[in-house]
């Protein structure tokens, strides 16, 4: 059974072939980093757009490099919750126009578990029930994991996502987008300890949810004091651009290991698994690596090429699959997440199970 998986949740046009055992026989990305540097973020207009001229040629392409025709696919799934709303709608109606096409089944992928489900993928084994941290361009958040189609949200961001602030302190520190890469390299000339930037809400042990807006405002703060907004004339040595990145890092590092392990000592799981385009920062990964060591916490991260988005992630459309869910052609986009403590397989009446 071969399942096409398309991926058109933000800024990345993906497109995998996926079997219902779990084996990748494509997979296309085609990235719009370049239609959004000089912005140092994602336009969603921009992304939208870039995603209906691109959608077509990308699935062409995964078919093509599959060896397969739409006469071979057995169904097709797509991520429709949650993203950018024109992102998500391209993507959307090219899997409805496929699946009428060749009247075979569309099943609805949530973007969130698919990054989990990565981990699933990575390790070929069985990792639910787990706590699941999701940290993204536009998504940081906690879930209890019961299984590959059940989370229950534990916390999440209440302001902006880690890998924005990644984006917007690079671009405050006149480092290249995307900006999580670029703070990276910088960070390994610099002192971690060298700018005492905040941890917000680490003193609350019982909250799950994460903060960086206020982080972000003191490295602005840091770099051009309180009532400056025009970074142009302000010339940072190479020193301090690399203490700050290395500072601002460790700082984002440390509110993301603290709650990831105190979700677990809350649920009294021992498995974590982390997935997103910022867990394949380096020091994360090796944070998460040594914390799960010390408290011997079995430790899943997505492998560095799964972590942004793709639509390889998408393979969990197979487990939905075996359990009869598909979907009715009147399927919408749903761009928000649910953040009252639920099942964010969707919201109610998003989901059909097949009689």
């Amino acid at each position: 059974m071969n399942i096409l998986t398309l991926e058109t949740t933000c800024d990345e046009t993906a497109a995998a072939v996926v079997t219902d055992r779990l084996e990748v026989l494509a997979s296309v990305v085609a990235s719009q980093d370049e239609l959004h540097e000089r912005f140092g973020g994602v336009v969603p207009e921009i992304a939208s757009r870039a995603q209906l001229e691109r959608i077509l040629p990308v699935i062409h392409q995964t078919l093509e490099q599959a060896g397969l025709s739409l006469d071979d696919l057995s169904a097709v799934a797509v991520a429709n919750t949650p993203g950018l709303a024109g992102s998500l709608l391209v993507g959307l109606v090219a899997a409805k126009m496929l699946c009428v096409a060749q009247t075979i089944p569309l099943i609805a992928v949530n973007h969130l578990q698919a990054h989990i489900y990565a981990c699933r993928l990575a390790t070929w084994d069985d990792v639910f029930p787990c706590v699941g941290l999701i940290v993204s361009g536009g998504h940081t958040s906690l879930y209890r994991c019961e299984d590959p189609l059940r989370f229950e949200l534990l916390g999440a961001t209440i302001d902006d996502a880690a890998g924005e602030a990644f984006d917007k302190v690079a671009t405050m520190l006149g480092l290249p987008y995307p900006g999580g890469p670029s703070i990276q390299r910088a960070a390994e000339r610099g002192n971690p300890d060298a700018y005492p930037f905040p941890r917000a809400l680490m003193k609350d042990e019982d909250r799950l949810d994460f903060s960086f807006s206020g982080l972000k405002t003191a490295v602005r703060y840091t770099i051009a004091g309180p009532d400056r907004t025009d970074f142009t004339n302000i010339k940072l040595t190479e020193r301090q651009v690399a203490d700050m990145a290395a500072s601002f890092q460790e700082a984002v590092v440390d509110c993301l290991v603290d709650k990831a392990f105190a979700a677990l000592r809350q649920t009294g799981l021992r498995v974590l698994c982390v997935g997103g385009g910022v867990a394949a920062n380096t020091r994360l990964r090796r944070r998460l690596s040594e914390e799960a060591n010390r408290r011997n916490v079995q430790l899943h991260i997505a492998p560095t090429r799964l972590c942004t988005d793709n639509a390889v992630m998408g393979a969990i459309a197979v487990e939905r699959l075996r359990a009869g869910l598909t979907e009715d052609l009147d399927l919408d986009v749903y761009p928000g997440v649910v953040r009252t403590k639920m099942p964010v397989t969707a919201p109610p009446g998003w989901t059909r199970r097949v009689r």
